[in-house]
């Protein structure tokens, strides 16, 4: 008798041991709590995504954005023919940064982002004098373009053509003469115009190159005086 009784009390421990299983069972539901501080970390990405977005680009910061060209592309497959866009996109802030880019995608608005964002990545700053036009006359060659821009009197405005005329805008040029020579490739007379601008020198960095006075060198030119060289120098430093 008393070992029946042994044997029936075992019974349930046996039965506990047989739940232990599916007693883990509900640690792999408390396992869910671990995956819930996983969803954590993607709310940390989420937020250090958006203030990668907000630091990436200054606060208030306006910029000009141009379209210059947009080439559309087709591919024959087998099931017919598949279109592609190019776009190239020239963005300034209008005080003397400015920058072009290039995108492709399946679709348009897609592309002019891509350029859009290129060309913000590459802007390049550009020494202006009185804010309105450039220091000195330049060439830039690039492929069969050539392009020469020329400094200009207050009131000439933007004598330019096609691709040239955006990036003056964007660049925030009021006054400069300009001449392409040997293409309109939009591609070609945008890069020759950014290696003409590229090239420009203030008289402030030329003058500290050379251990000299800004009035000196504004002094040489024939177009004013002495004393509105040193205004001009004035100004400049």
């Amino acid at each position: 008798m008393s070992d029946e009784i042994e044997v029936a009390g075992a019974a349930p421990e046996a039965e506990g041991r047989g739940r232990g299983p599916r007693g883990r069972g509900g640690d792999r539901s408390g396992g869910g709590g671990d995956r819930g501080r996983g969803g954590n970390r993607g709310g940390d990405r989420d937020r250090n995504k958006r203030g990668r977005d907000n630091s990436g680009e200054p606060a208030g910061e306006e910029l000009i954005e141009k379209l210059v060209h947009i080439n559309r592309v087709s591919k024959t497959v087998k099931g017919g023919k598949r279109f592609g866009f190019a776009a190239l996109v020239v963005v300034g802030d209008g005080k003397g940064r400015v920058g072009f880019g290039h995108g492709k995608a399946r679709e348009v608005p897609e592309a002019i982002a891509k350029a859009t964002a290129a060309a913000k990545k590459a802007m390049v700053r550009v020494p202006l004098r009185d804010g309105r036009t450039l220091h000195h006359d330049g060439f830039g060659h690039f492929g069969a373009g050539k392009v020469y821009v020329r400094s200009a009197t207050q009131g000439t405005g933007i004598i330019a053509g096609g691709p040239m005329r955006a990036v003056f805008e964007s660049l925030g040029v009021a006054d400069v003469v300009t001449k392409s020579v040997g293409t309109n490739n939009p591609y070609n007379m945008i890069r020759a115009t950014f290696a003409a601008l590229v090239g420009q020198v203030s008289p402030k960095s030329v003058a500290q190159r050379r251990g000299k006075k800004v009035a000196d060198l504004l002094a040489r030119r024939g177009d004013i005086s002495a004393k509105a060289a040193e205004a001009d120098a004035e100004a400049v430093a």
